[in-house]
């Protein structure tokens, strides 16, 4: 990290080649597009790159990274997007207990695939609420949106999930 920190192409690159696919992985569910998660992850390395001299502890580099990631794709969201006030009755659809059960079914693969399909405010704040653990709170903060928004985007990004791999299970059984 050392070398890194003083601008070492062969370190940096080093750190590239480490995190570059989890990163990219982040960023494609966050934007859906390929094209678009290029961008944002050149952007954070670029930062990550030029802020490395105030991470503190060599071993949060992933973590800290993957902040920076994330900050971006948040950064992409409120230039791009534009948010809906989904109806509130989307918070009543849900039981979490019984509604977990199916998600076993599902692979892992199918389930990213679809998320990537999502609308764009449903799949952002999906990211955030359900793989990032961000609350609606914090969301609503760094979006500009009212919590209600962010719950009802993320009642609705659920319900379209649930709909769209129910029926390719009931298509093509369990996946």
């Amino acid at each position: 990290m050392r070398k890194a920190r003083g601008g070492d192409a062969e370190a940096l690159s080093w750190l590239y080649q480490q995190y570059n696919r989890g990163m990219f992985n982040i960023c494609t569910r966050m934007t859906g597009t390929r094209s678009d998660a290029e961008d944002i992850l050149q952007e954070s390395f670029i930062t990550a790159f030029q802020k490395l001299h105030q991470l503190k502890e060599d071993h949060l580099f992933g973590g800290w990274l993957r902040k920076i990631v994330v900050s971006e794709c948040i950064r992409f969201a409120k230039q791009t997007f534009y948010w809906n006030d989904w109806q509130e009755h989307y918070d009543d659809l849900f039981d979490d207990e019984v509604d977990e059960a199916w998600w076993q079914m599902v692979s892992p693969e199918l389930i990213q695939q679809e998320i990537k399909l999502l609308p764009d405010g449903c799949r952002q704040i999906f990211n955030l609420y359900a793989l990032e653990d961000y609350s609606h709170k914090e969301i609503a903060g760094l979006l500009g949106i009212s919590d209600g928004t962010s719950k009802s985007q993320y009642q609705r990004a659920r319900l379209l999930l649930k709909e769209r791999l129910t029926k390719k299970i009931t298509e093509h059984g369990s996946i």
